[in-house]
């Protein structure tokens, strides 16, 4: 498929202006494809070449300005357009197109639970061609008409208010101009629940057999939903600009939601059926947030070309933690940010494929792809939480407001958002940018404390080249307490690089840089603070401080400055006391995914998944009265996961629940399921017996994932071929299948498929495309090989067959990775 680029991009928005798209759809037509009729009015300011995209299955017919045009002129996913003169042209082109099962363009699936199907559109970036045609940019904004033929018994939902006019005919209230990628259509046998709001009609959409979880939460749902909605109000003077507020949680969708306008799609993974923790909760709300700070940020006012993809991001990263944490009651979501998200801004940032914030290189929609990742969400979001923290929020949401009524349904970019925040305050925001935005990497900062005379004076010595504004907590011992409990005396705000050493009074026991976590950064501990961390980390009285100590003590693990058995003995030591369910979730991940599954050898193994079972344990007993159930049900998931023998979890599963609580719902028995299945403690019966108990979408996703883990080679062929041979996988099952194949148990039985992985995921990136090569990338990778073989064969896919631009930046993340455990488990520092 031919790529747009930048320069082609600029081209054609100099030359066009887009009025109007009139599109109609029908679904009515089959299983495989849809019919696509679209209707562009265009104007071209002066005579000249140019093109319009679409990706057909087959192309009908093609008609511009009254004359036909031949629809073999078609190349790849190109259309001429010849000869164009000045002035206005109308184009209507009818297709034929492919639903997908990957989750891009329109995405159709047909629920195992109860037969119904729906479809979806996801757009992005450049799949709105995969559903009709356009000029698929995202400064070529118009105005969209839909109208769409559907089943009797469907509802279709839309960017705007739809109407049913009879016999499956459903139509769109028209947009306000709207980028290509923005448009949305979810039509199937839908369960509602409708309201209003502010005037405005406000809904949630799910599958049918998800409506009694639907319902059970709908309430919670819209109460964030109008929270949220109020906040932004408060907050920004541009009203909400859409007719309506629609949000359809989808099945097998790629991302966690999706900002189009008036219709937010979500993956219905947040639908819950099974228990979940507060802290999942919180997430789902966050997500809500996010999504609707884009109604602003990203739909009324849209980036101009992908490179500026970060504006869009992180300001909706920002916001959606900032504004849960303010107007709904999960009042601890930078707790959660701090441990989860902002790790995954930190790793990427270390890899050689790091970017600035705000990169200036982005050629072409391939590459442009390439950076939705942890610097463009989480560091990103960082670096706009530092820019309040240094800018002050009053001045901040005034530039922001600047920057909506400058640009409203329009393009804006980096330098027009500068300006905006510039236009309203003293400070230089254009040299912050420079700093922030357009550098790569993580500074270090670590303290250095001098003594003169029972005195102390602090010198923040700063690794890297960005100012930071931090927050610096002494913490005393409390000598009434006789378990450690450390105290506040102060915090000290501290500009990075200082003027002077900073004077602190009396020794602390411990001292935190970046207490608070308002700046993007790694920090480091003097000798002291590092003994206290050790003695004292759980009787930190706040939990977001303690979120600084974690990522610190898992950077230095990373960065081969802190053994990998020496976390573990921290956690073991601290968990059992910890009461935020985000750093339990956050800390005991780290342990079992990371450090015993890769940082550790398989000779250190057992050891480290008996002190994560005993940690477990205790967690277990100490939930028993029933007063934490989140912090219960995270200590009996990963109780599940690090179990090395398969007695405890399948007694729990005979019994249908784990003595104390909690019963096993469907989530915890395929979880349960699944580690016997690596444990060679069940069989292909009993996986289909709980299929049978079980036979929702969820459920398929379980059984495909146990049958992947059975250790018998039968087993691995079939889960080998189901992923590599065939495209007959949705995303969902290719990745369920992908995350049991590879077993660290299994390590022998499975070496074999190492070698064959490179050629195959490359055959099969190149067949199925983006998403399903991030799938290949990010879950069919031998991660549990951390050798040296692994390594050579990685480096070599890379230089020699020609992976695509997907897939090449996943191995290249996998294998950086994949160098980081090997050195680990030598002992070097990077």
């Amino acid at each position: 498929m031919s790529v747009l680029t930048r320069d082609e991009a600029q081209t054609r928005a100099q030359l066009l202006d887009v009025h109007r798209y009139t599109i109609a759809l029908d679904l009515t037509t089959g299983d495989e494809t849809f019919e696509s009729l679209t209707v562009i009015r265009f104007a071209a300011r002066t005579g000249a070449d140019t093109f319009v995209e679409l990706k057909p299955a087959e192309l009908r017919s093609v008609v511009l300005d009254g004359e036909s045009l031949d629809p073999e002129t078609l190349d790849d996913n190109r259309l001429p357009l010849k000869n164009l003169a000045a002035g206005e042209h109308e184009l209507r082109i009818t297709a034929s197109m492919r639903y997908s099962r990957t989750g891009e363009g329109m995405h159709r699936f047909t629920d195992p639970a109860d037969g119904e199907t729906y479809v979806y559109t996801q757009m992005f970036m450049d799949d709105v061609q995969r559903v009709f045609a356009a000029f698929d940019q995202p400064d070529l904004k118009a105005v969209f008409e839909l109208s769409v033929t559907a089943p009797e018994g469907w509802t279709v939902l839309a960017n705007g208010i739809t109407e049913q006019l009879g016999e499956g005919r459903w139509t769109a209230a028209p947009t306000p101009l709207i980028s290509t990628y923005l448009v949305a259509v979810a039509a199937g046998p839908w369960h509602s629940v409708r309201t209003e709001h502010r005037d405005l009609p406000f809904g949630i959409h799910c599958r049918r057999s998800l409506a009694p979880h639907l319902d059970a939460d709908a309430d919670e749902i819209l109460d964030v939903t109008r929270a949220c909605f109020d906040r932004y109000h408060e907050k920004f003077e541009e009203p909400y600009p859409f007719d309506s507020y629609d949000q359809a949680f989808v099945p097998e969708f790629n991302a966690g939601a999706m900002e189009n306008p008036g219709l937010v799609t979500f993956r219905d993974d947040f639908v819950y059926r099974s228990a979940v923790t507060d802290t999942e909760r919180q997430t789902r709300a966050m997500v809500i947030a996010h999504e609707m700070a884009h109604m602003w940020f990203g739909d009324l006012v849209t980036l101009r070309w992908w490179d500026d993809i970060w504006l869009n991001e992180s300001f909706a990263e920002y916001m959606g933690y900032q504004t849960t944490a303010e107007a709904t009651r999960f009042t601890d979501t930078w707790t959660e940010f701090g441990v989860v998200r902002k790790a995954w801004g930190y790793d990427a940032d270390q890899r050689p494929s790091t970017h600035p914030v705000a990169p200036e290189n982005v050629e072409d929609t391939a590459s442009a792809l390439l950076n939705f990742d942890g610097i463009s969400y989480a560091k990103g979001a960082s670096a706009l939480r530092q820019l309040v923290t240094w800018l002050g929020e009053k001045d901040f949401l005034a530039g922001i407001n600047t920057h909506f009524a400058r640009h409203k349904f329009g393009n804006a970019s980096l330098a027009d958002f500068i300006d905006s925040l510039a236009s309203t305050t003293e400070r230089d925001v254009h040299a912050w940018a420079d700093a922030w935005l357009r550098t790569t990497g993580v500074d270090t900062l670590t303290p250095a404390v001098t003594t003169e005379a029972g005195t102390c004076a602090l010198t923040v010595e700063h690794t890297g080249s960005r100012p930071h504004r931090i927050a610096v907590g002494l913490y005393d011992h409390d000598l009434s307490d006789d378990e450690g409990r450390l105290t506040l005396r102060e915090r000290l705000d501290v500009d990075v690089p200082q003027s002077a050493p900073q004077p602190i009074g009396k020794p602390p026991a411990l001292l935190l840089l970046n207490d608070g976590d308002l700046t993007y950064t790694k920090v480091r501990f003097d000798a002291a603070s590092a003994e206290a961390v050790g003695t004292s980390l759980s009787r930190l009285p706040d939990p977001l401080t303690r979120a600084v100590v974690w990522n610190s003590l898992r950077d230095a693990v990373r960065d081969g400055q802190l053994a990998p058995g020496a976390y573990l003995e921290t956690a073991r030591a601290h968990l059992p006391r910890e009461t935020d369910l985000a750093l339990v979730q956050g800390v005991l991940a780290f342990a079992s995914a990371q450090i015993a599954d890769r940082y550790l050898t398989p000779e250190e193994r057992p050891a480290a998944l008996a002190t994560l079972a005993s940690l477990c344990r205790d967690l277990i007993r100490r939930t028993e009265d029933g007063d934490h159930p989140g912090l219960r049900l995270i200590a009996v998931r990963h109780f599940i996961d690090v179990a090395a023998h398969p007695e405890t979890i399948a007694a729990w599963l005979a019994d249908g629940t784990v003595p104390g609580g909690p019963e096993l719902d469907p989530d915890l028995r395929w979880r349960v399921l699944a580690r016997l299945a690596v444990l060679g403690a069940t069989d292909e019966a009993a996986v289909a017996a709980e299929l049978d108990r079980d036979p929702s979408a969820n459920g398929r996703e379980g059984a495909a994932r146990c049958r992947a883990a059975l250790p018998d080679e039968e087993a691995k062929r079939t889960a080998w071929s189901a992923m590599f041979d065939s495209d007959d996988l949705s995303n969902y099952l290719f990745t369920a299948t992908a995350q049991g194949f590879w077993q660290p148990e299994q390590a022998d039985l499975v070496r074999q498929y190492v070698p064959r992985f490179y050629e195959d995921a490359v055959a099969v990136a190149a067949r199925r495309g983006p998403a399903i090569a991030d799938a290949v990338g990010r879950w069919a990778f031998p991660a549990y090989a951390v050798d040296s073989e692994n390594l050579t064969l990685g480096e070599t896919c890379l230089r020699d067959a020609g992976p695509t631009p997907s897939l090449r930046r996943k191995l290249a993340d996998q294998l950086d990775d994949l160098a980081r455990a090997l050195r680990v488990r030598e002992g070097e520092t990077p």
